[in-house]
């Protein structure tokens, strides 16, 4: 009877496919917003624009599990809360990076090159066992690392990438972090409920902390809240790419290898593309900002076309024997 497990993974798949497009419509969102803040709050600077992104999602995001849940969702064990918090600061550190980033770079180009660590896990699960990961990995991170050189206008040159591309590979390094922590053993047992409760509650102190250092005023912190648009797209986020994405991930990711889990979420960026390529319009015609719909651009398609290639080619790996 081999058919539970099977339709288990099957499922958990298809779950994490549906993270994957709650992921892909945050990198409009987000980059919507941070044009926002442009305009609301002119004199923040770039840091602040990022994190106050990030802060308000994650604080109405633990209010509302509270309210839903007020009585049993607080009640976390010790590896739920040594899970929770460390998946809240992987979580933070890369969503910092990368939505700093999404000021510099397009949101199609950043989602792609989040998904990075869908070569660096399987290279650092062979490191940490001293194994040869093998012909086919070392192929897909070279063209991986030629897809990351188109989206990223290298300049070779100067030999350097620009901000936002630089910002969003390093983030993309917290997020494997991420990936490798709900794959331990030791948290196996662990409530996906109260763990994403613990790793929200986390992510809520680590960034109102750093708004309140980066804020220039308090007028600076409660001007977006003035703007109705800006409300929408911050509960869009926490319903939709917070709250929504994140509790499938916590709950569906563990049934699979992180391996597989990587290459799974290289399937958000070609969302991200597609919602890119006609609701910047529509957010911004309601916004009042001006956000101009992407465009397949060849250096979106070759760059994201290597990308997509080399986690493919990991994918067909014949599996490993036990």
């Amino acid at each position: 009877m081999n058919s539970r497990p099977t339709d288990l993974r099957l499922r958990a798949v298809l779950m994490l496919l549906l993270a994957n497009l709650f992921w892909g419509l945050s990198f409009p969102l987000i980059k919507a917003i941070n044009l926002l803040h442009a305009e609301l709050v002119p004199a923040a600077g770039t840091w602040f624009s990022a994190i106050y992104t990030v802060a308000p999602r994650f604080l109405l995001a633990v209010g509302l599990l509270l309210a839903l849940r007020p009585s049993e969702i607080w009640r976390a064990t010790g590896g739920e809360l040594r899970q929770g918090i460390r998946l809240g600061f992987f979580t933070a550190a890369g969503m910092l990076l990368q939505n700093d980033a999404l000021q510099f770079t397009s949101a199609s180009t950043s989602a792609f090159l989040t998904q990075f660590y869908a070569i660096m896990i399987p290279v650092w699960l062979a490191i940490r066992a001293r194994t040869n990961p093998g012909g086919r990995v070392w192929l897909s991170c070279a063209l991986v690392l030629a897809g990351v050189a188109v989206l990223g206008g290298f300049d070779w040159r100067e030999m350097r990438l620009g901000r936002g591309e630089w910002e969003t590979l390093l983030c993309s390094v917290f997020f494997m972090g991420q990936i490798l922590t709900l794959e331990r053993p030791e948290f196996a047992g662990n409530r996906p409920d109260r763990v994403t409760f613990v790793m929200f509650s986390t992510q809520a102190v680590v960034f109102s902390v750093l708004a309140l250092a980066f804020a220039p005023d308090v007028a600076t912190l409660a001007a977006p809240w003035r703007n109705g648009a800006w409300v929408v797209f911050t509960v869009a986020l926490t319903l939709v790419c917070t709250i929504g994405a994140f509790s499938i991930m916590v709950a569906w990711q563990p049934r699979i290898t992180a391996t597989e889990a990587g290459l799974i979420y290289c399937v958000e960026p070609i969302f991200a593309s597609a919602l890119a390529l006609f609701l910047p319009a529509l957010l911004s015609a309601w916004a009042g900002i001006s956000y101009l719909n992407e465009t397949a651009t060849w250096t979106l398609v070759a760059g994201g076309g290597l990308i997509t290639a080399a986690n493919v080619l990991l994918q067909l790996r014949p599996p490993a024997r036990n």
